[in-house]
């Protein structure tokens, strides 16, 4: 929120003194949201509250919107209106079949590394995020997701597999990933299944049935996903 607050301070002066138009302030405004997550893919754009936010017309805010749209960043639907647009599937697809197969055996090879300590730090942050549940931010929601399973993967000792891993996670970034702000189902399951890992390494479990915990826990988010896209298809 303060951000957002900053962002409109340092850009509500140049509307005033005319260095931009209203709907190209508009279009600014809305496309770096989208860009820094905080519309995230499958976001609804209300143009009323928009314009009540820049104190502007829904006119130059509609404008903007059809600018985004003509780049394929916003997608508008009858009786659904404006939203931000869903990723691209296939790219999706791969990144994260990508990313189920080397963060599951990233964790795998940490596991023997991995101490009471990181178990306490993974399952403060799992408690975290199931108390992001009651009123759900699917923003802060996805970042706690990343520091949960950083604090799995990260004691990998292999920095190849473990490269692999960063890069996934930074691909979804780009994508604009959070399919739980649309599938919010799923973010209480994953929250379950992140105490079933978490289970099976205080436990000393095997490392291949470590290996394929992780790697359905990514690939169950990816099949949520790919369901809800496939339901939203014209």
């Amino acid at each position: 929120m303060e951000g957002t607050v900053q962002r409109m301070a340092e850009l509500t002066p140049t509307v005033a003194d005319g260095t931009l138009s209203k709907s190209q302030l508009a279009y600014q405004w809305i496309k770096a949201r989208i860009a820094d997550g905080t519309y995230v893919s499958g976001y609804r754009l209300v143009l009323g509250a928009i314009a009540r936010q820049l104190d502007v017309s829904v006119v130059p805010v509609r404008e903007a919107i059809r600018l985004l749209e003509s780049e394929g960043l916003v997608t508008f639907e009858r009786n659904i209106g404006a939203q931000v647009a869903l990723i691209d599937e296939a790219e999706y697809f791969s990144t994260m079949q990508t990313l189920s197969i080397v963060e599951g055996a990233a964790t795998a090879l940490s596991a023997p590394h991995i101490g009471a300590l990181d178990i306490a730090r993974a399952r403060s942050v799992n408690e975290a995020m199931k108390a992001t549940l009651t009123d759900f931010d699917p923003h802060r929601f996805t970042e706690l997701n990343l520091e949960f399973h950083a604090a799995l993967f990260e004691r990998c000792p292999n920095p190849q597999i473990l490269d692999a891993v960063h890069r996934g996670w930074s691909r979804l970034q780009v994508i604009r990933d959070s399919s739980f702000s649309f599938v919010p189902g799923r973010a209480a399951e994953s929250v379950r299944e992140h105490d079933d890992i978490l289970h099976l390494l205080e436990a000393g479990a095997d490392a291949l049935d470590i290996e394929l915990a992780a790697r359905a826990h990514r690939t169950r988010t990816l099949d949520a996903m790919l369901t809800y896209q496939a339901s939203h298809r014209h």
